[in-house]
């Protein structure tokens, strides 16, 4: 398969990101607002009627890109709304991006957005649309637990180191969040209160699971060569793919949900777009969707972070800390953030952003030069997965 350098390299110029949390009091079009107003007000003398075009994601906060038009006034300009599952913040990202790297325009905005929390439902809500009765009817939590026992069984590892890793990638993950005024959860959780956490499915306990938040976020594109009239820290996209599985995992009796396919495939291309050949070595950071502890695991080694079959043992040693080697999820991840899921993918941007232009205070990873946004939808054997290598330089 081939994936072509773009036309024209891109920057990121400016971003906004609302704290993630029960916003009772604002609505969606209140969180599209700040987190726009903080993405434009961070570069002096650019307004809204400088960007040429937005895109908005979003799964069920709304319909058509009215959704950004109306709470921000927009006249004349196309605004264009997109969802791609628990993926769709990454995919109004890459859209945007496709319209500067086209040519077409020379200033857009990406943005996403989300209200669960006022929805009436317990967990992500979606409107699927009719089928002939074959789909497999599972839980998120479930489809995830089965991650686990594949994992041990394929590399012989033993349910309590499995467990241990599941819940050090939990406490890891909340310690971050414990430093961000972004997050939904601030507060430091034990290994024992992990492990003793209610069960939802299999071996997945409460704190297992990321929550339900509501949040938004916002970027600001342009031409690489641009970028330096708006800024004198761009952040640069150096590599980024979308892969869309076809399903078929979930009809296959012999499926190995030891991996995610589609992620394989996108960071791949990713990483031959960013001219990356060892991302163990070559990555400072990374922000991946750890829905669900297990999750956080496999996908060390969907990324080329771990060897397979060795990812429950770095992560063990440390190697992903905010002090280790190659830091994940340095913001605190879903299971800080919860997953508002048109926001999510931003989010994770966001972070890059602010580690690699280094504003991340008490959490920046020193001398960060390359990131990884990793962006994960649907579920094992159906999924959607995106990758972005951002750096500091072009």
């Amino acid at each position: 398969m081939t994936t072509n350098r773009m036309v024209h390299d891109v920057a990121i110029v400016a971003m906004g990101c609302t704290p993630f949390r029960d916003h009772w009091n604002s609505s969606a079009d209140d969180l599209l607002v700040d987190a726009v107003g903080e993405c434009v007000a961070s570069l002096p003398g650019l307004s809204l009627e400088d960007v040429d075009a937005f895109w908005v994601g979003t799964q069920g906060t709304g319909l058509s890109g009215q959704v950004l038009a109306r709470p921000l006034r927009l006249a004349g300009k196309p605004v264009t709304r997109v969802e791609n599952y628990c993926a769709t913040g990454s995919e109004a990202f890459r859209n945007a991006v496709f319209g500067v790297a086209s040519g077409a325009y020379d200033v857009v905005m990406a943005t996403g957005v989300e209200k669960l929390k006022d929805s009436s439902q317990s967990g992500l809500s979606a409107t699927l649309p009719p089928a002939d009765g074959t789909d497999v009817d599972w839980t998120a939590p479930a489809g995830f637990s089965l991650l686990a026992p594949a994992y041990q069984a394929a590399y012989g590892v033993g349910e309590r180191d499995m467990r241990a890793a599941m819940t050090r990638v939990a406490v890891k993950n909340h310690a971050n969040g414990v430093l961000n005024e972004r997050a939904q959860f601030r507060r430091p959780v034990t290994a024992e209160a992990v492990e003793r956490s209610p069960r939802i499915a299999g071996p997945l306990g409460v704190l297992d699971c990321s929550g339900v938040s509501d949040g938004a976020a916002a970027a600001v594109i342009v031409r690489a060569e641009d970028a330096h009239r708006y800024t004198d820290r761009p952040v640069y996209l150096r590599g980024m793919s979308f892969v869309a599985g076809s399903g078929a995992g979930l009809a296959s009796g012999g499926y190995d949900f030891t991996t995610f396919p589609e992620v394989v495939t996108a960071a791949r291309q990713a990483y031959a777009q960013a001219g990356v050949t060892d991302p163990a070595a070559q990555i400072s950071l990374a922000e991946v969707h750890d829905c669900f502890t297990p999750t956080e695991v496999v996908l060390m080694e969907d990324l080329g972070f771990s060897e397979r079959g060795k990812a429950w043992r770095d992560i063990l040693d440390g190697r992903y800390d905010l002090g280790g080697p190659l830091p994940v999820n340095t913001d605190g991840g879903l299971k800080s953030f919860g997953h508002p899921i048109g926001a999510t993918g931003l989010r994770m941007m966001f972070e890059c952003f602010t580690q690699l232009r280094g504003e991340a205070g008490e959490r920046q990873v020193p001398d960060a030069r390359l990131a990884v946004s990793q962006n994960l939808g649907g579920q094992p054997g159906s999924s959607v997965a995106f990758v972005a290598v951002l750096g500091r330089e072009l």
